[in-house]
């Protein structure tokens, strides 16, 4: 597998907004701008609440499959290769990790039966897509923490993947969740989100090492990033996190992630969170506490880092 220098594009986007002269020149700009060779198309639907057992893939406001096939058309035609993730997330806020069921039937319970069932209808859905327009990885999941632990329905869910895709498929496991996966085998590549505190990486990449050492596959950060608020480079996970804008600890957040991760050549690069179909003003990004790093000073160590690599 060749190094991923990649971005996460259009997260959150809702049905007609790829289809717009902005969603491409915003593209177009992330390759530029990041000199990035990937881009990690995510394409979101939602479902209810964490116990519901149906994923509205198919609502209004989702992005149509035309426009998913037009963004990613675009994107190899600028000579971006492309690494298609749907997500699912929740409707009332929650996090999708905590998507949960009784581990054994009860009846007149939600279960985990019907919500796989729901998930394989949907990630086949796009496996088909990004078998039609040659994508270059497909990521069948992510961070569905709770979901983990079962292995069986896992299988069966990537064994109808491949039905429909046969390119590289990988699983985007949350962050320390990298050596309790049971079911590595069953995918091509690993990779997991890398949303770790500024003074952790070392400790957490020589953990995450003896993973790669006994699975012999390759690994990349499907996700990594660091709101620019202050506090988020000792905490990049939390979203919520409130606090004034620091684009300067963005900035040092990811010159020792890419310090650390350069230590180990089993990192095999990262799709980077993250980047907007439509971008804020560039005159405002010192005023976006967000993931974005359109126009920050994290934006010039990205680009700076993917050009030499």
């Amino acid at each position: 597998m060749e190094f991923i220098k990649g971005v996460t594009f259009g997260y959150m986007s809702q049905r007609g907004e790829w289809a717009t002269q902005e969603a491409f020149e915003s593209l177009r700009l992330l390759k530029e701008r990041c000199a990035a060779t990937h881009v990690i198309l995510a394409v979101v639907a939602e479902q209810a609440t964490i116990h519901a057992t149906k994923i509205n893939w198919q609502a209004e406001t989702v992005l149509s499959d035309q426009e998913v096939r037009k963004m990613i058309a675009f994107a190899q035609e600028i000579g971006l290769k492309v690494i298609l993730k749907p997500m699912v997330n929740i409707a009332d806020g929650m996090w999708r990790a905590h998507i949960n069921f009784f581990d054994h039937d009860v009846p007149c319970e939600p279960k985990w039966s019907e919500w796989f069932s729901a998930y394989t209808e949907f990630i086949t859905h796009y496996a088909k897509i990004a078998e039609e327009t040659a994508c270059e990885l497909f990521v069948v999941g992510c961070e569905l923490v709770n979901s983990d632990r079962r292995e069986k329905e896992w299988r069966e869910v990537i064994s109808n993947v491949r039905n429909s895709y046969t390119g590289l498929i990988t699983y985007n496991c949350d962050k320390y969740q990298e050596d309790h996966l049971t079911w590595w085998d069953a995918v091509d590549v690993l990779s997991s989100s890398g949303y770790y505190p500024i003074d952790k990486w070392e400790q957490e990449l020589k953990r995450i090492e003896e993973v790669i050492e006994k699975e012999q596959k390759p690994f990349f950060f499907c996700e990594a990033g660091c709101a620019s608020r202050i506090g988020s480079k000792w905490l990049p996970n939390n979203w919520e996190l409130e606090g004034s804008v620091d684009s300067s600890g963005q900035k040092e957040w990811y010159e020792e992630m890419f310090r650390q991760t350069d230590k180990y050549e089993w990192v095999e690069g990262f799709g980077l969170w993250d980047w907007k179909s439509k971008l804020y003003p560039i005159h405002q990004a010192d005023a976006d506490q967000d993931y974005a790093v359109y126009g920050k000073p994290a934006e010039s160590i990205i680009q700076s880092y993917f050009k030499k690599k």
